[in-house]
């Protein structure tokens, strides 16, 4: 199992990618898909827009629905105050897209397709802590809520001993 891991043939279950360019996605954005995997039964770990699925002249399929991702980012914008002095500002911003499973999709050939499909996840509840740590997401344990933080775009937990056992 460690060593499915490590080569990446578990990605569909671990770090969800962009279809057209293989870009991995990062943050909560890899849970979300991980677990909208899980949920709906997808083999494919790759993801994309309607829009790019018609430009790879796929078709998603009548009646399926995506599931949102979100970016977060900020710009610099430069404001002149009456007395002219520039001031800089860091404008932070978040944009959600909508994205479909390849598997969701008709037409794109085989073009996307990941390896051999993974074993389900639920089965590897002892590399639960590995498979968030491969994530690349910055999860922070203490107190007593679970939450994602999304300005500082990380997970808090309670400290592992307030759980119940280890599939808690």
């Amino acid at each position: 199992m460690d060593q499915t891991l490590d080569d990446g043939a578990c990605d569909s279950r671990g770090q969800p990618a962009t279809a057209p360019h293989g870009q991995p996605y990062s943050g909560i954005n890899v849970l979300l898909l991980w677990s909208e995997a899980i949920a709906r039964g997808f083999a494919s770990s790759r993801w994309m827009t309607f829009r790019q699925a018609i430009e790879l002249g796929g078709a998603v399929r009548k009646g399926e629905t995506g599931t949102t991702v979100v970016f977060a980012s900020s710009f610099i914008r430069t404001e002149t105050t009456e007395t002219g002095t520039e001031i800089e500002q860091d404008i932070p911003f978040l944009k959600a897209y909508t994205v479909f499973n390849t598997d969701q999709i008709a037409g794109l050939d085989g073009r996307f397709d990941d390896g051999a499909p993974c074993q389900d996840p639920m089965s590897r509840i002892g590399d639960a802590g590995r498979f968030f740590a491969n994530t690349g997401a910055l999860i922070r344990h203490g107190g007593s809520a679970a939450y994602y933080a999304a300005q500082r775009d990380y997970i808090q937990m309670p400290c592992p001993d307030a759980f119940r056992d280890d599939a808690s």
